[in-house]
């Protein structure tokens, strides 16, 4: 068997398998052993299921973090494929099975090939998709127990040729924020709204409001952002006027001083309103995921890596950012770093979106992923 095939059996058996976040237990002991196999030190349980290998070479103390994650979503797939997932309900909507698989691969050949000098950290997150997966590795120590200098993800992406890598410096992809705002009033009669106070209104004011704050309260040029409400709720009915209102919705900004003005100044809209009213709020505020910003330097390291990897014409170093949001956000807060978005594929061929029941990870980018991080590690810690 081709070590190609090799690893494609490797993101089967992951994608049949799959397992929700913090709940990734037979995920992590397959990399895990798979790690031991290549002679790799291996610790379990950093931040709950998470796993972290670590191989030297030579004599040097640079050294490098490599970053997938290994959660599924609570999906049911309809896909007919014969590796289809046999956790009915769950699936690997989001290709970590390929991210995993294309770090195990990378993490197989560098210990075969030994070609670096340094120490290499195979990072295997759990819970990317909740955003409590990096936040529960940096909590168990995972940049205060070991240095490393620098850490690097992948993320593949459908709708762009299969192989070809997006990134740029800077935010390259955005926060993702939650926010409720209950609104308590005394509500009353429909026929005698004067003897009571309308939440409703007040609620409609403030969804109004809201859509100043972008334009108003943030620069035009640096400080793009979305605030969207999502929900409007009451406790109404219809002949009576409710005595709540609760209103949710998301917020997407690219940078930190962004989401700061946000949050506080949804607070301010909704408290003004409300004291014009008479009335009485609630207001909660919820970051889920930071802002995802690249550091200049190591952005060139990764766009570098991948062009010899891949060939120049299929590397764009300087991409338009994106709204989506990733929890890697929190490593980069901690370490130098840089994410990397890698095609998918086009139409049939691994252009299926995210999130999607029929989404499957494109088998023909798995070596293309591996070939990166080899090629990563080797121009980072070259060999003297």
């Amino acid at each position: 068997m081709s070590i190609e095939k090799q690893f494609i059996e490797w993101r089967h058996h992951i994608h049949q398998h799959p397992e929700a976040g913090f709940q990734e237990y037979n995920t992590a002991e397959f990399v895990a052993k798979k790690l031991e196999e290549f002679g790799i030190t291996v610790h379990r349980n950093i931040g709950k299921t998470g796993v972290v290998g670590i191989f030297k070479c030579g004599e040097s103390n640079r050294s490098i973090g490599l970053r997938a994650d290994m959660d599924a979503l609570a999906v049911t797939e309809t896909n007919s494929f014969s590796h289809k997932s046999t956790n009915e309900g769950m699936m690997h909507a989001c290709g970590h099975d390929g991210h995993t698989s294309m770090l195990l691969g990378a993490a197989h050949e560098l210990a075969q090939t030994r070609n670096f000098d340094g120490t290499v950290y195979f990072i295997f997150q759990p819970d990317e998709e909740h955003g409590n997966g990096a936040k529960a590795m940096i909590a168990d120590g995972l940049f205060t127990r070991w240095k490393i200098d620098a850490v690097y993800a992948i993320h593949n992406m459908p709708g762009i040729p299969a192989g070809r890598v997006i990134t740029r410096p800077g935010s390259i992809m955005a926060s993702e924020s939650s926010f409720e705002i209950d609104i308590i009033a005394t509500g009353g009669h429909a026929a005698l709204p004067h003897m009571g106070t309308d939440p409703i209104v007040v609620g409609a004011q403030i969804v109004t409001a809201m859509q100043t704050i972008v334009s108003r309260n943030l620069s035009a040029i640096n400080e793009i952002a979305v605030i969207s409400v999502t929900e409007f709720k009451t406790n109404g009915t219809v002949n009576v006027i409710p005595s709540q209102v609760r209103i949710t919705g998301d917020t997407r900004s690219f940078t930190d001083e962004a989401l700061k003005k946000i949050e506080a100044a949804i607070e301010r809209v909704v408290a003004g309103q409300c004291v014009s009213a008479g009335v009485e709020y609630k207001y909660k505020f919820t970051n889920t995921f930071l802002s995802t910003i690249n550091a200049a330097e190591e952005t060139e390291h990764a766009v570098a890596a991948a062009k010899e990897a891949l060939g120049a014409e299929n590397v764009d170093g300087d991409c338009q950012p994106l709204t989506i949001s990733e929890d890697f956000s929190f490593m980069q807060r901690q370490v130098k770093s840089c994410y990397i978005l890698m095609g998918n594929g086009l139409g049939d061929d691994g252009g299926n979106a995210l999130h999607k029941p029929n989404y499957d990870f494109n088998d023909g980018i798995l070596m293309k992923g591996v070939k990166y991080w080899e090629t990563l590690v080797q121009q980072q810690l070259p060999r003297t």
